[in-house]
């Protein structure tokens, strides 16, 4: 148990105990993982008789904070100065590595997001529609330069294998189909424990019931001491043939700069290995654009692999300089030359994904009704985690087979495929 501790200028660590019994508002930002914490909080304070509800009749005010870049770090800091007169409490990243900038603007207790992890059971937890998201590990491995996550979250710690195969069996019996294993960086799960990944998952898709796996963000340096098993576990019908592998630049250069740990040619193969197992896989990346001393040369390399290794949806930031990270020390690039290479890496980040899309064109595939958006619409996901729309209002958990008929470039449009049986496991 946390003992509650004084901070400095008026900030304090609590116990979750002491919102006991109020009504409470919750913001939550930033990635599954944090937005999984913030579940797993719910759950907790209702076990302590607390209420949820909305900002104006709450007695509690909780934001679960991101700080991953420098937008992200202004977005949380003008939440936290709208709610300054609240009694507001503040979890997440940010209270781990920046509480001196959060005192700057309000004055918050701070739920360390240690403590949601020891009073909530398991590691999985439920979330939008027939989804489930179980927290595999917190940390990474790496030692990336410009990364404040890594001072946030520390280094690697995996969630023992039976935690998460009991998780993985709970959220199935409550009905989740798609289950999202999350992390800093999944791929390194079990290299504090002398295990791996690819064991992991061969467990879990021998679990009975429907459903399917969807990993989350892989760093492509401990993706490629896994890759061969890896690359033989997505061959399970209940995995989506889906990677997310984040190589942030396409420069040799850059990536020593950054401290990454492979080499652009490392991306290559991890993803011409995957692509030819699984031809229609669908692989996503993230960049950053104008990190300190990119030259116009270095950003032609990361515009060359963009095209090479044709990821699909590709999450693109502007490098920005974190407190406390080796990359602050460096001199920023002009925002102008940031804001360009933003912009023209983006371009060609839509021109592939509309080729992907393309190719779906006219041809038939399973799908799988996960989330609703709007009413008489349902997103599905095919076997490759293709975000399909059918314009019918579907209960979640519908399985069948449709035809993608229209492209609209981050989903597609598909017509279901009447008299077309429901099948237990995705095929294409």
């Amino acid at each position: 148990m946390h003992r509650r501790r004084p901070g400095r200028r008026g900030t304090s660590d609590i116990t979750i105990e002491d919102l006991r019994g109020k009504k409470v508002y919750i913001e939550s930002y930033g990635c599954t993982y944090n937005h999984a914490d913030a579940r797993r909080l719910e759950a907790i304070l209702e076990g302590l008789g607390c209420r949820l509800t909305g900002p104006d009749e709450a007695d509690a005010v909780i934001i679960n904070t991101c700080t991953v870049i420098g937008a992200t770090e202004r977005k949380m800091l003008r939440r936290l100065a709208a709610f300054a007169d609240r009694d507001l409490y503040v979890t997440g990243c940010m209270p781990l590595v920046q509480r001196e900038l959060i005192n700057s603007v309000c004055t918050a207790h701070v739920i360390h997001p240690d403590e949601i992890h020891e009073r909530a059971s398991g590691v999985g937890s439920p979330g939008a529609g027939a989804i489930g998201v179980v927290q595999v590990a917190s940390g990474c491995v790496g030692r990336c330069s410009y990364c404040i996550t890594r001072l946030a979250r520390g280094r690697l710690k995996s969630a023992p294998p039976e935690e998460i195969l009991d998780a993985v069996r709970g959220l199935v019996r409550s009905g989740a189909f798609e289950i999202q294993l999350t992390g800093q960086d999944v791929a390194a799960w079990g290299l504090d424990r002398g295990e791996s990944l690819p064991d992991l998952l061969q467990a879990i898709t021998e679990i009975p019931g429907r459903f399917a796996v969807r990993l989350g963000m892989m760093h492509p340096a401990p993706v490629l001491r896994i890759l061969d098993p890896l690359i033989d576990a997505y061959a399970s019908e209940k995995m989506f043939r889906f990677l997310h592998l984040p190589v942030q630049s396409g420069s040799d250069a850059v990536l020593e700069r950054m401290q990454r740990g492979y080499r652009a040619a490392d991306v290559i193969r991890i993803v011409d290995a995957f692509r030819e197992r699984y031809p229609d896989m669908m692989i996503s990346s993230d960049f950053i654009t104008g990190f300190p001393g990119e030259t116009d040369e270095e950003f032609r390399q990361t515009l060359d692999l963009l095209r090479r290794a044709a990821f699909v949806k590709v999450n693109i930031t502007r490098y920005s300089r974190r407190p406390g990270t080796p990359a602050a020390a460096l001199k920023d690039l002009p925002e102008r030359i940031r804001k360009d290479r933003s912009r023209a890496l983006l371009a060609e980040a839509n021109r592939i994904y509309d080729r992907y899309n393309e190719r779906w064109m006219g041809r038939e595939t399973s799908i799988v009704a996960t989330e609703k958006n709007a009413p008489g619409s349902t997103v599905c996901r095919n076997p490759c985690y293709l975000n399909v729309v059918i314009k019918e209002d579907l209960p979640l958990g519908f399985s069948g087979r449709a035809v993608i008929t229209r492209n609209r470039r981050h989903y597609v449009i598909g017509e279901l495929v009447q008299g077309a049986s429901s099948h237990p496991h995705l095929r294409v």
